[in-house]
């Protein structure tokens, strides 16, 4: 808020950011998975979903997943196309458990019709010395929605491991808050309580 530049796409102005990179050890997810109010129920679902291949906004708003809706009827090569194949992947984590071997689930494809491109690009997981350590490339980054639902995503995906977390890094390629949300912004980090965020869609 204070260090990004500004400009202006298709949704409206933004402030935004590079190239950042966000480390989180378990101690740091618990602080902010305590400390802050996140719709932890609905993403838990919403991966399960997403997991299970459901494309159907639909289903989503049936269990209170609200958020797909401007996506019309069906998610277009977006989230469950991609994440369907997490389960086979994590079974075979489990399964070998290879200091040696990076595993790692790509979403997104470049020249295909989608309503929805996946932010979150590219996950992997690691095994250092019988811990895991996963690591995460999103090519784009609403800070204030999109951000707190993949860090808490990327944690439920690292608790289908059975080994012990090290840390979740993520790497930014553009983090940004838009310009509808800032004032918001500012209260919620003065101590607000309730502040709602507008969807950029």
């Amino acid at each position: 808020m204070s260090d990004g530049r500004t400009q202006t796409n298709k949704k409206g102005g933004i402030k935004y950011l590079t190239n950042e990179v966000l480390h989180l050890t378990p101690a740091d997810l618990l602080d902010i998975f305590e400390t802050h109010g996140i719709a932890r129920k609905k993403l838990k679902t919403e991966l399960s979903m997403f997991q299970a291949g459901i494309t159907s906004t639909e289903q989503y708003r049936q269990e209170g997943i609200t958020w797909w809706d401007y996506c019309g009827e069906q998610l277009k090569n977006s989230y469950p196309t991609y994440f369907k194949r997490l389960p086979k992947l994590i079974k075979k984590i489990n399964a070998e458990k290879k200091n040696s071997k990076n595993y790692v689930l790509f979403l997104g494809e470049t020249n295909v019709e989608t309503n929805q491109q996946p932010c979150l690009s590219l996950v992997q997981f690691q095994i250092e010395d019988g811990i895991l350590v996963l690591s995460a490339y999103q090519r784009s980054s609403d800070a204030n929605l999109g951000l707190p639902a993949d860090i808490y995503h990327l944690y439920l995906m690292a608790r289908q491991i059975d080994l012990p977390l090290k840390s979740i890094t993520l790497f930014l390629g553009n983090v940004h808050i838009y310009e509808s949300n800032l004032l918001r912004t500012y209260e919620l980090l003065n101590g607000a309580q309730g502040v709602k965020f507008e969807l950029n869609v």
